[in-house]
């Protein structure tokens, strides 16, 4: 067996003892097993605290083992996934959409499959029993009968079907899907309704919140009544997005929790940075479970708990100050182990254990694996002369995702060491030999950070985290970025949050622009508050007067990832 990490017992089987050719035809579900609904179906998959989020090309079957790689044998049914969102048409239509989206069987998905006791050795990646479940496959749509027919490609291989209502990009806008629906709730009731009746597995939903609580709630109990056996809110509007993301209001899905019926199955999203704000937004919302999207591309280990001190091995650091993370070049070696095992189906390349400074002198570690200097630029003509003959165009999503899954996790890196930033733009999608080129410069840099700290603590000391009785006196505030980005940051070779600035602050530096439609709504509201706000005397009360951020929408505090 193939241990993956040294620090908290996970593991994942090497290619000698593939977990492939060990399924039983017990262990996928048949088409005539019993469908559970609500609150006996989220008890029959483990009631999943921490959901990792569908996301457009990002949460594929790789992203996802390596996410789960994390968590313990023991806490392995703690965490829920869904695929990346795939939209019902192009899935009905397309067959070789179907088989570039969804690969749970080796023969593809040309027509609808069913499962019997022979192809139990055709399970494949999406979906497989061993390691990729609980999962739940997302859908966008806006046609029932569109919608039922992709659910029933994938029912065999997945826990459940859900429908995307919160998509708020300007492609969605313009297909009428995601949060676009918002103002069709006959439309949103039959597509829900019509999986419900007619699926072998439950129907969930995900949503945004609308303009008022109440309006919120009215919309939510549209969704259950229709039958969806999980909901799951994102507590931010349709609007909220790129530089105006902002924060995501937890009340409001508190305020769904205590009016929802009390059996309804109900997961939060939005603010999720670290570890620690798991267990804030349980208590604060009242949830079942808590959904995390840029929080986990940021930081893939974002479910699983620090190990012990002590107990960190080379995956894991901590500081002297007791705060830490996994180590980028180890997440970034296991995503390569990962893809090799389960997507590539190769043995393992001969590596090195990765870089400590304990490490005797003359046992020192040789990052060099064989390679020589590059310099930044993907591996050596030659061997690229002799490794581009079996280049292909690639289909697999999990190799497609690789460049922007890597510029997530490393993003504090790569602005430092544009060596690695440049190597990391040039691979292409399928040329693995770059991406371990990449690989290489990542654990070369790591090594000299990992010595840099020992020499020069203090230089990374600066960030660590303002006592609460400080910030007064610093002149930090939770209503400013600052505070968080000090609290949230690590040394740059941890993986951590990226810490988007509030809206107000992207208004101010000029990254966020009001249209032509927010700023005449702007300057009417203004004069109403100018007028509402004087004084008999002719004064203008300017406490009563709002800031344009807030005129327009733009909340006075929060930020965060979501």
């Amino acid at each position: 067996m193939l241990a993956l990490s040294d620090s908290n017992g996970s593991k994942l089987p090497s290619n000698g003892e593939s977990a492939l050719d060990a399924l039983s035809p017990a262990a996928i579900a048949p088409p005539g097993r019993r469908k559970l609904f609500g609150r006996a179906f989220y008890e029959s998959i483990g009631s999943p605290k921490m959901v990792l989020a569908p996301m457009v090309d990002q949460s594929e079957f790789a992203w996802r083992v390596l996410t789960r790689s994390y968590m313990t044998p023991e806490r392995s049914q703690d965490l829920l996934a869904y695929t990346p969102m795939l939209h019902s048409r192009m899935f009905v239509e397309t067959p070789k959409f179907r088989d570039n989206h969804f690969q749970p069987i080796r023969s593809g998905l040309a027509s609808l499959p069913t499962i019997t006791d022979s192809s139990a050795s055709d399970i494949y990646l999406d979906g497989n029993p061993t390691i990729d479940r609980p999962l739940l496959v997302q859908f966008c749509s806006n046609s029932p009968n569109n919608l039922l027919e992709a659910a029933k490609y994938v029912q065999p291989f997945c826990d459940a079907v859900d429908l995307n209502l919160g998509c708020p990009q300007g492609i969605a806008r313009k297909g009428h899907y995601g949060a676009f629906l918002q103002e069709d709730w006959d439309l949103v009731y039959k597509l829900v309704n019509t999986l419900h009746k007619n699926l072998d597995v439950p129907v969930t939903a995900k949503m945004r919140i609308l303009e008022t609580k109440e309006k919120t709630l009215e919309y939510a109990n549209t969704i259950v009544s229709a039958g969806a056996s999980i909901l799951t809110v994102h507590g931010r509007h349709r609007d909220q997005k790129s530089h105006n993301t902002g924060l995501a209001d937890w009340s409001v899905i508190r305020y769904l929790r205590e009016n929802l019926p009390p059996d309804t199955v109900l997961f939060a999203n939005g603010n999720i940075l670290r570890h620690e704000d798991i267990a804030r937004c349980l208590e604060a919302t009242g949830a079942d479970g808590v959904m995390s999207a840029e929080g986990n591309l940021c930081d893939p280990t974002i479910f699983a708990g620090p190990p012990a001190v002590g107990t960190e091995g080379r995956e894991y650091w901590r500081g002297r100050d007791g705060r830490g993370g996994y180590r980028m070049d180890a997440v970034f070696r296991r995503y390569m182990d990962i893809l090799y095992t389960y997507v590539l189906e190769e043995p393992l390349p001969a590596r090195q254990p990765l870089f400590l400074p304990s490490d005797n002198a003359s046992n020192n570690v040789d990052l060099s694996n064989g390679q020589e200097e590059t310099d930044g630029q993907p591996p050596a003509k030659k061997q690229k002369r002799e490794n581009s003959s079996k280049q292909t165009k690639t289909t697999s999503p999990n190799l497609l995702s690789m460049q922007a899954h890597l510029f997530h996790l490393l993003r504090p890196l790569v602005s430092k060491h544009h060596d690695v930033r440049d190597a990391l733009a040039r691979s292409r999608a399928g040329d693995v030999a770059a991406f371990e080129n990449v690989l290489h410069l990542v654990e070369k840099a790591v090594k000299d950070g990992l010595l840099d700290y020992e020499n020069h603590p203090e230089k990374y000391e600066e960030t660590a985290v303002v006592p609460d009785e400080q910030k007064k006196e610093e002149g930090l505030s939770d209503e400013s970025s600052l505070a968080t980005v000090r609290a949230c940051k690590r040394p740059w070779w941890v993986c951590q949050p990226y810490v988007r600035p509030l809206p107000r602050e992207a208004l101010e530096k000029g990254s966020l622009t009001l249209s032509k439609k927010e700023k005449k709504r702007l300057e009417e509201e203004q004069q109403l508050v100018r007028k509402a706000s004087l004084k008999p005397e002719g004064k203008v009360d300017t406490e009563k007067t709002e800031s344009s951020q807030e005129l327009v929408g733009i909340p006075k505090d929060g930020l965060v990832c979501g």
